[in-house]
């Protein structure tokens, strides 16, 4: 939540703004922007862009300012403005003195993922963080799409060896590549030589996926839609790591089954990733083997998950959830810090790369509705899937 201050926890313990204007009135005023909304809807409709006053420069005890470097917009960021989302932000009307984010008119701030780097450091800081810092907000629906704020200590997270990463790869690191590798290593104990199916397997998640399992010499089968640049797409997908990749389509053909069973020497598919729901899923189910687990973390289908009776009842099938929110939620803040290290580790190493991506700057020159019209055309875009590559936002 912000304050009029933009300060981390209660708006009303922290008003008045005027105090805050009387301070403004003596600094050279350097505003900031956020990407926001006032309800629920169509992205493309319903966002705005804000200008905002300044972050003071002295922390209150226990926070920090931060500088947002870049922050990523994912498909679940679509679902959350679009009020379908389970994990929901808080609205604030203390982020502006005037229109939109004002008092009387709240708004939601977008973005859930995101890079930042320490510009102030209050006292009592618990985490030892100091001005200069790399940061990834750990807190679920913070509100990251904006060019500055302050935040408290516990709801961020240091990126360990920042000095390897470039901006792109830190910005990246809190979602995706967290969410592969904890479902390869948290229902079933994979060995080296065993193999995994998954559907979406060109999304951000999916490609984590074959680069991780690729590292630890597990095996993949990779299923994707059918389209004008198949063939592309398998290579680029190969060259990432993957063992096979089919078609759902090709999945479908008679032949397939044997085709697998020879890939796979007869060895079972332990372990299945769902990202899509509806009859797909169903289809690619009926390859997993005995005592296999079928893990869903998506459904971009939108049609419900339909499971034949007779994988619980003959092959001892179990069917998990998966959300990598609740894992942060449930895990302490040494488990947080270990996965981050082990997935530093394999991007500096070059066995896990950024997916392919754009930066889409929100620049100072450009006015708040010429901004606002550039962030709803990339969603109206990304709604209509007519987007290959994954947005990092820069608001300047």
């Amino acid at each position: 939540m912000f304050s009029a201050r933009l300060y981390a926890g209660s708006l009303r313990s922290l008003r008045p703004a005027g105090t805050f204007l009387r301070h403004l009135s003596t600094t050279k005023v350097c505003l900031g922007r956020a990407v926001v909304y006032a309800n629920n809807g169509d992205p493309s409709s319903v966002l705005s862009v804000v200008s905002y006053p300044p972050v003071p420069s002295t922390p209150p005890p226990n926070s920090i300012n931060i500088k947002f470097i870049l922050s990523p917009i994912n498909p679940a960021d679509i679902n959350v403005i679009e009020g379908v989302y389970p994990s929901k932000p808080t609205k604030t009307d203390a982020l502006t003195t005037q229109g939109l984010g004002s008092e009387g008119k709240p708004v939601f701030i977008g973005g859930n993922e995101g890079l930042a780097q320490v510009t102030a450091v209050g006292q009592g800081t618990a985490n030892s963080l100091k001005v200069g810092d790399w940061v990834i907000i750990t807190k679920q629906q913070a509100g990251t799409w904006m060019s500055e704020r302050n935040i408290l200590a516990q709801d961020v997270a240091r990126v360990p060896q920042a000095s390897k990463l470039q901006e792109d790869q830190a910005a990246t690191l809190t979602v995706n590549p967290p969410t592969a590798y904890n479902m390869l290593h948290d229902f079933v104990r994979l060995k080296e030589g065993d193999w995994v199916i998954q559907n979406g397997a060109n999304s951000a998640v999916g490609q984590a996926v074959i680069q991780i399992a690729a590292a630890e010499k597990i095996n993949t089968i990779n299923l994707v839609r059918s389209r004008d640049n198949i063939d592309q797409l398998k290579e680029q997908l190969t060259q990432l790591g993957a063992t096979h990749v089919l078609t759902y389509d090709e999945l479908a053909d008679k032949s397939t089954r044997d085709k697998i069973k020879v890939w796979t020497g007869g060895k079972p598919i332990r372990l299945g990733l769902n990202c899509v729901g509806g009859k797909e899923t169903t289809s690619m189910a009926r390859f997993l083997g005995q005592d296999a687990h079928l893990v869903s973390y998506g459904a971009m289908s939108k049609q419900p998950l339909s499971l034949p009776t007779s994988l619980f009842i003959f092959k001892n099938l179990t069917a998990h959830g998966f959300w990598q929110s609740q894992w942060y939620k449930t895990k302490s803040a040494e488990d947080r810090d270990k996965l981050m290290e082990v997935l530093v580790g394999y991007i500096s190493s070059g066995k896990l790369s950024t997916p392919d991506h754009e930066v889409l700057q929100i620049k100072s020159s450009q006015s708040d509705d010429e901004a606002a019209s550039t962030i709803r055309e990339i969603f109206k875009k990304l709604s209509e899937g007519r987007y290959g590559k994954k947005v990092l936002l820069r608001v300047d």
